[in-house]
Parts: structure tokens; sequence; C-alpha cells
């Protein structure tokens, strides 16, 4: 079944990962044909820790983009051979119908290469041009291409050497045998004992007997040959080129091919495989052999799918979801969808939380809510309303609460929203870059690049013990994201008042409607959202 990832924005919020988690809970009731995997593109801040902790479940795991991978195009196979297998077991395959582009190599379960046509190509070349070849028999193959028996097994197992049929004169054949450079070789021989008698006197490696109709230990003594003496059923023409491809599948492994780790982006990989002279390469996850690639693997790239919640705008989004198929858009923010090659599902409702969009889908595919369930959903809505004080909040926000408390069996929404920003950080011990970057947002609009982060507390009054630390990090992320101008809204959750700490843009700064209390300071009364009261008030200031 297809993976379909479910992702909230960059640096995701309580919203964000709550929505991507439970939508995925619907979606695996709703469409059991596809695999919905929630996930998030950044860090958990404390307090949406705190709350997956609290509540009992395990938050969306970590993903670091959405581009096509290696492991999304990976071949595996049941065509697989051991070190030990005859050439024979190769050629075969590729004698079948569907013939594979490359055969894996193991030795038990651990890789040792690949093999492909190419290699038996120049395995046949090889032992047709220049000098008598030499070949690495393995006794206990014999049996595995040829029809037949032992007669003996000798002592060694494994050994180099040239084939001599014994279909000459003996004069002749002795001359030929005993002028091998030295090296002992394999014969292959019919019912010819004055030939069997001298392999056994020279203590050549093995005899192959062919043509037999009759044992032949009853005329020739081998009790004092070291040798195997293996008696085959075929003729000597079917023999001989069986024992050719009796040896180890090993030894037409020459090269190395390189090795691609599964998380390499597809385009390089495709590089890598292109600017090599193999066929295919094998593909690994750290040591652990996973399957290979071949060049018709790259004929096309496949796209992951992606569902964004919370969000529609490529750059809020993962990173690679422009390489990406957007499957649906949940969302309650403005609109600034990625183009699509096909018709989507969008759900861009003007809500407080993405979280009540997704209760309100619950209700209408008629999937029940279970007690965990509900108190995700519940700890979305209640930190993006700022438990329902926002003025994003609205009737549908407080419709959902009501439901979601009692299925979730929570007595009290206050408590319950209290309890869940206390966990948050305080940010006079934190670190300001993690902080800022935690729920940053960027925006482009009327020439100017701007960003926006946002964190709840539930207290103002230490604002003035870290604030030259803030706006000194503020001017580092501006630099780092290429921004004309960084703001950090603290929102006093209890209180509902915000101070905006921000860099300085010329002529800019100073026309906010807000009250200045000091450089790079202004404090926002009745000011809880970044989306509908401070971002407005950014755009005016822009535009005029």
């Amino acid at each position: 079944m297809p993976d379909i990832y479910i992702t909230g924005h960059r640096n995701p919020d309580m919203d964000s990962v709550c929505a991507a988690y439970c939508y995925a809970q619907l979606k695996n009731k709703i469409d059991p044909a596809n695999t919905y995997i929630p996930v998030r593109c950044g860090n958990l801040n404390d307090s949406t820790k705190a709350q997956f902790e609290r509540i009992g479940v395990i938050p969306p795991s970590f993903i670091k983009d959405v581009r096509t991978r290696v492991s999304s195009v990976m071949k595996t196979t049941k065509h697989v051979l051991q070190v030990t297998d005859p050439v024979y077991n190769l050629v075969s395959l590729y004698g079948q119908s569907s013939q594979p582009s490359v055969v894996p190599i193991l030795d038990g379960d651990v890789y040792k290469g690949l093999l492909s046509v190419d290699e038996v190509n120049s395995f046949v070349l090889r032992e047709n041009s220049g000098k008598r070849p030499v070949y690495h028999f393995v006794v206990e193959n014999f049996p595995k291409v040829l029809k037949g028996y032992f007669i003996k097994m000798g002592k060694v197992k494994e050994f180099d050497s040239a084939i001599v049929v014994g279909a000459m004169r003996y004069s002749v054949f002795c001359k030929h045998i005993e002028i091998l450079d030295g090296q002992k070789p394999l014969l292959v021989v019919g019912d010819r004992e004055d030939h069997i008698r001298k392999a056994i006197e020279l203590q050549i490696p093995a005899i192959v007997l062919t043509g037999l109709e009759t044992e032949l230990t009853s005329h020739v003594d081998f009790d004092t040959y070291e040798g195997t003496v293996f008696v085959s059923e075929a003729d000597t023409a079917e023999t001989l080129r069986l024992l050719r491809l009796s040896i180890p599948v090993t030894q037409l492994m020459s090269k190395c091919p390189p090795i691609l780790q599964d998380d390499v982006f597809f385009e390089d990989a495709k590089g890598i495989l292109a600017d090599s002279e193999f066929r295919g390469l094998p593909v690994f996850n750290g040591s652990q052999w996973k399957g290979f690639v071949t060049r018709r693997c790259f004929l096309e790239r496949p796209k992951t799918k992606v569902i964004m919640v919370d969000h529609n705008e490529i750059d809020q989004s993962i990173p690679g979801i422009d390489e990406a198929e957007v499957m649906e858009i949940i969302d309650h923010h403005r609109l600034g969808a990625p183009k699509t090659r096909n018709p989507i599902y969008i759900c861009c409702e003007p809500l407080g939380s993405t979280c009540t969009i997704i209760y309100n889908l619950f209700m209408r595919n008629h999937v029940e809510i279970s007690e965990q369930i509900a108190k995700v959903l519940l700890s979305g809505i209640v930190s993006d309303t700022v438990m329902l004080k926002s003025p994003t909040t609205t009737f549908e926000d407080f419709t959902a609460v009501e439901d979601l408390c009692l299925l979730g069996k929570i007595e009290d929404m206050k408590t319950f929203g209290q309890t869940m920003f206390s966990s948050g950080a305080s940010l006079s011990n934190e670190n300001p870059k993690k902080m800022i970057e935690a729920d940053f947002k960027r925006y482009s609009e009327f020439g100017i690049t701007f960003g926006i982060g946002q964190c709840e507390v539930t207290t103002l009054s230490d604002v003035d013990d870290y604030k030259d630390r803030y706006i000194l990090q503020l001017e580092e992320v501006k630099k780092a994201y290429n921004l004309d101008w960084a703001m950090f809204l603290i929102t006093d959750v209890v209180k509902e008042n915000s101070i905006l700490l921000l860099t300085p843009l010329p002529g800019l700064d100073r026309k906010l409607s807000y009250e200045k209390e000091s450089d790079g300071k202004y404090f926002l009364k009745g000011v809880l959202s970044r989306k509908k009261q401070l971002l407005p008030e950014v755009l005016r200031v822009l535009e005029e």
C-alpha cells in the first residue's frame, strides 16, 4: 500500500502537530487502501512535547524532507545466488522469459556482489580468446550441473586446472597431459583404461568419466588415487559444456560496483549509475544490504505523496514539497497553495484552528473520536485560539471544544489549557535561537521579506530580563533567512496581551500603531493572534 505523509508547517506549533496526528488517524480509517503517516518537519516545542506525553500518545516522527530517494525505486528479487553456486545457475536465469538486469550474489545473508549478462559475456569471451583457459573447479558443483554420481571424493575440494579430453591415442595423450605448463588438468574420458591409469599415476585432481555402460571399478583400481572420480551420464561434448559452467559464480566477479545508501537522493543516484560501467548498483542501509537499482529504475522519478495541514504555502512546508505530489490541503490560513497537476481536495476554512476543521471531518465521515484523539484535537484548538480568547476564534471552535471536552472527559477547558501552557518554556532560561525559530513564519509582501516568531507565556513581567538577548538573536535570524525584518511576538495567555520584539526597519517600524516601550520593544494590548491581529498591522505599514 502506498505511504502518504501528512505534515504540518516548518517550526511546528501545537495545532500543526496535533492536526497531522489526528488527520492521519481519520484517513487510515476511511481509506484503508493507503497508509497515512503523520510526520513533522521541525523540532517539537516544549509545550507540545509535554502535552503529547501527558496524553500518552507518540507524536509524529521527524523527517528532513520528502525528496525522492533511492529507497523509493530500489528492487528486491527472489533470483539470488550463493557464492558457491555454479555459473550454470546464473546462465539459466538469463534463459528465462523475464530476464533480470542483475542478480545478487550472497554468502549466506551477506551481500558479496551483483552479476549481469555482461559478466557472462566477458567469461565466454575470455575462455575463447588467448591461451588455453584454466578454470576454478569446485567438486561439489559437479552433480549440480551434471547428472551422475561420485565413485570417490578426493582430498582437494577446489582446484584450478585446464580440461583435457582423453579421446586421442594413448601415446599422444601421454604427451599432452604432461606438458600443460606444469599444471595438472582435469580429465574427461570415456572407457579408456590406459588413459585412466595414467591419470591416476599423475595424481591429477579429478577424472570425469563418460559413456560408461558398466561399473569401471572392476577394471581400474582407484585405491591409490587421491583425486575425485565422477561419472557423468551425459555424453562427452555435453559433459565438457556443463563442466565449464560448474565453476562458482564468484569467478565472474572481477569488479566491485559503487555502493548506494538507501537515503541517497534519486537524481544523485541516477548520476552515479549513469557515470559507471555497471548495469546495476547495490543499495545499503548502513552496513546492511537492502536491494539494488538498475538503469530501468531511473526512467521515471516517483513522487512522494503528501497532505499539507495547517499551511498551504511551499516556503512554509517541508523541504522537497516542490518535488512531491500534494494530495490534499487542510488549513485555516490565507491561500497561497502550490500549483498541482491534478485536481485535489482542499478544505480551507476561516476557523481558529486546523484541529477544528479536522474535528468537523471526523463528524462528516461518522468516525468515532476516542478519548485520546479528543484530547489531541482539543490541545490544538485551545493552543491556536489561546483558550478561545483569540480574535480568530469562531462559533465552530467553541462548539468543537465543548464536544471534545465531553469526549475527552475534560471537566474544565480553562484548567486543561492553563496546564498545557504552563509546561511551555521560560524564555529567560531558554536558547533565544531555539525559541524564536520554534514557531517562525516567513512572508514576502510589497517587496519586503519578513518573518514573525511567536511564543505563548504566562507572564510578561520578566521580558526586560531577556529582551536584549532576543533582539540580538533576531538580527542573526534576519541574516540567516535573508530577511528585511524579523519579529518575535511574546503572548501572555493569562492577561491576553503581547510584547513584540523586532529588528529596526528604517522608516517603517515607527509607523506601527502599538505602544513603543523601548528600542525594539512594543506593547500590544489585547493582541493574541499573529495571523489576525499582528500580520494585518504589519501589512498596513508596508502598504503605506
